[in-house]
């Protein structure tokens, strides 16, 4: 597959919404489950439901992917529950198709618990109930049929009659349309993990696993989407995207096993950020699933909807460049070793990989990440880099020296893997490593930075009475000014494309950014600007997240001065322990900072836009406002003290909307409501731009 082989190209032709695990109860308040996280099932939904009635523009159609309610078919509460649900449902516009999950037609047939198995009577209750639980329906246009299919899972492996007969009619329909892009829609996955994983209370067992796979490869469908275990997931077999959606009412908390830190409320299940639905864009050709966290937001049954406008969700597959993307110093593919703590997993632990990683970074819309080495060389983590880079993903790969043999054929087996290949090495040690960094360049045709690894000679041992023998990598930015002659004396110039520069966390980025740009024209070596969040001291702790945001949000614009300086923010996610402890875009629960909602906010702003010009700035105790221009339309990025005087957005001289750029929502400056909602906080951060248009 050819680089970003499927990111969609052509014109947008429609949208639909999938929403799945809502597990509506019987009664407002209250479950009959234990967690008192089930108990806002219904409010959550609501809101769920009202948010997506409210699009705009709307969706062709929605599908509930299973799950609809949380009382089984053998308990009377499942018509009640049933009532409530159509009930909230009846504020859709737009057509909603249902997929029968295992709480609405009973679970798939399995000899190792007292589940309440799927059988012709509680099939035949729900389709008086619902509908169809197996069906097809055209989603596109003449020119661009689309068929979307809706499949009842928990009859695979039942032995029931039902189970033959939706067989043979899911072959004959797929058959029937090779012409036609084909989504299919199921509750349960065919897999988490693997495809030879073994059966679990998560997945398909075999061997009706292994035939629907079949199907899948055999005609070529373009998506697969799966709801059942509360968490995101992302894989690709064959041809088909594989999407496994979050609950909007609670996390199947047995993969809170991913987090190193206490997994919050209720043991995990009320992890809120990361319930929420998707939207899929369908192009000509291809699609993308766009994620919308709720935040496990509620409505009342008499409560009057809250119009919320915010910043539209991203996906990386049509997010533009953006010159700006983040380290991954920890796992982002990690592979756990779920503990079998009974409930519905026991008899042995289960394997995931988790996506969070990848979800924050699709929300974002942030298609460069700089990752170590030891992920190239990795046959597994390799792998899903090649399946990110096919998405739109572009990878620099950092490494200790001039790039070991090891290194360079693993690029070698995949070509156009990386963008580019950072180096680190101290200055004294350039000369001796050239013959490798010129064997190197020339073998993978790939781009070499060098990062000056700063030795004794670099910094002091002892600095203001404390030993300081702590690992820096980049050169400061005064020392640009003599590194061309560095790399000529070294016999290295011709071997590296572009040099490494260290950003310290309290630097202006907007006032470096120019020099770093008149750098690039002077020398024609690239710049890769490696920004830091971590504070001067190892022992400090630089947890302000508003100011971190601010500092995304400033890196953004310079981003614009110049398209031969890209830069790197140092972490994705925080780092809670050992040594420069700082926050990052995401917490270690895998949940959004500001500083994420910042960057997916100010892409929105910059997309499309040419060279951006900054005006002016004025910093000052408490506060800043940058004014820059983009294209023909005005902006300013306004950050400081609530009720601070410069602060106020009408002065400005910008007319137009508002973003807070901590949450995303959307406003005008000039409304009542955006000032109280802004004096609420300590810190405020916004920017306002004319003829405001994100994309």
């Amino acid at each position: 597959m050819t680089l970003g082989a499927r990111e969609p190209t052509g014109a947008r032709l429609f949208s639909f919404v999938v929403v799945a695990d809502t597990h509506v109860n019987e009664r407002e308040t209250r479950s009959m489950s234990p967690f008192e996280t089930n108990a806002r099932a219904n409010g959550r939904a609501r809101y769920v439901l009202e948010e997506i009635a409210g699009l705009d523009p709307a969706p062709a159609f929605v599908v509930h992917l299973g799950d609809i309610v949380h009382p089984m078919p053998g308990v009377p509460a499942y018509a009640e529950a049933a009532q409530q649900f159509k009930a909230m449902a009846a504020r859709l516009a737009v057509p909603l198709h249902l997929v029968p999950g295992n709480h609405d037609v009973g679970d798939k047939s399995v000899d190792w618990m007292p589940a309440e198995i799927v059988c012709d009577d509680y099939v035949a209750l729900y389709r008086r109930t619902f509908g169809a639980d197996y069906y097809a329906f055209d989603a596109g246009s003449p020119g661009q049929p689309v068929r979307a299919i809706v499949i009842d899972a928990q009859l695979l492996n039942s032995g029931l009659a039902d189970e033959a007969a939706q067989r043979s009619w899911l072959e004959a329909e797929l058959a029937a349309h090779p012409r036609a892009r084909r989504f299919l829609f199921t509750h349960y996955p065919p897999y988490v993990f693997a495809v030879d994983e073994r059966g679990s209370y998560d997945n398909i067992d075999l061997p009706a696993r292994a035939w629907l796979l079949d199907l899948l490869c055999a005609h070529r469908v373009e998506a697969l989407f799966a709801g059942h275990v509360h968490n995101f997931w992302y894989d690709v077999h064959a041809d088909t995207e594989l999407y496994l959606l979050p609950s909007t009412a609670f996390l199947r908390h047995d993969y809170s096993e991913f987090y190193r830190v206490d997994p919050g409320n209720e043991f995990g299940r009320g992890d809120a950020g990361k319930f929420g639905y998707g939207i899929v864009d369908v192009y000509e050709h291809g699609h993308a699933l766009r994620l919308v966290r709720t935040d496990g937001r509620s409505l009342g049954p008499d409560a009057p909807p809250v119009p919320r406008r915010v910043v539209p969700a991203r996906n990386v597959k049509t997010a533009v460049e953006t010159g700006v993307g983040v380290e991954l110093r920890h796992p982002w593919a990690e592979i756990t070793e779920i503990a079998s703590t009974g409930g519905v997993q026991e008899f042995g632990r289960k394997l995931a990989r988790n996506d969070y990683p990848l979800m924050a970074l699709w929300e974002m819309g942030a298609r460069l990440a700089k990752i170590p080495e030891q992920d190239v060389l990795n046959p597994v983590t390799r792998a899903r880099m090649r399946l990110m880079r096919d998405i739109g993903h572009r990878f620099i790969v950092t490494a200790l020296g001039a790039p070991r043999e090891a290194l360079v054929e693993a690029l070698r087996e995949s070509p156009d893997l990386v963008d580019a290949i950072e180096f680190n090495l101290g200055t004294k040690a350039l000369a001796a490593a050239a013959p490798q960094l010129t064997q190197a360049r020339a073998a993978l045709g790939v781009p070499l930075y060098w990062a000056k690894l700063r030795m004794h000679e670099d910094q002091p041992h002892v600095a203001g009475g404390q030993i300081n023998h702590f690992i820096k990598t980049g050169l400061m930015p005064p020392e640009l000014a003599t590194v061309a002659a560095v790399l000529e004396a070294a016999g290295v110039r011709d071997a590296v494309d572009g040099v490494v520069v260290r950003i310290e966390r309290d630097v202006a980025v907007l006032k470096e950014a120019p020099g770093l740009a008149a750098f690039t024209e002077s020398t024609g070596l690239a710049v890769l600007a490696s920004i830091k969040l971590a504070d001067a001291s190892l022992a400090t702790n630089r947890d302000d997240d508003v100011d971190t945001a601010r500092l995304v949000a400033e890196a953004l614009l310079a981003a614009r001065l110049s398209s031969r300086v890209t830069w790197v923010f140092d972490t994705l996610m925080d780092v809670d322990r050992g040594y420069f402890p700082r926050h990052g875009f995401i917490d270690r629960m895998f949940n959004p900072r500001p500083a994420l909602r910042a960057y997916a906010a100010m892409a929105g702003v910059l997309a499309g836009a040419g060279v951006v010009t900054i005006e002016n700035e004025e910093r000052g105790r408490g506060f800043c406002r940058v004014r820059f221009k983009v294209g023909p339309l005005s902006g300013a990025l306004v950050c400081g003290e609530a009720g601070c005087a410069a602060l106020d957005v009408d002065a400005v001289g910008v007319s137009g909307e508002c973003i807070d750029l901590c949450t995303g929502e959307i406003d005008s400056p000039a409304a009542p409501a955006t000032r109280a909602h802004h004096s609420e906080k300590r810190t405020c951060l916004w920017v306002v731009i004319d003829d405001q248009r994100l994309q």
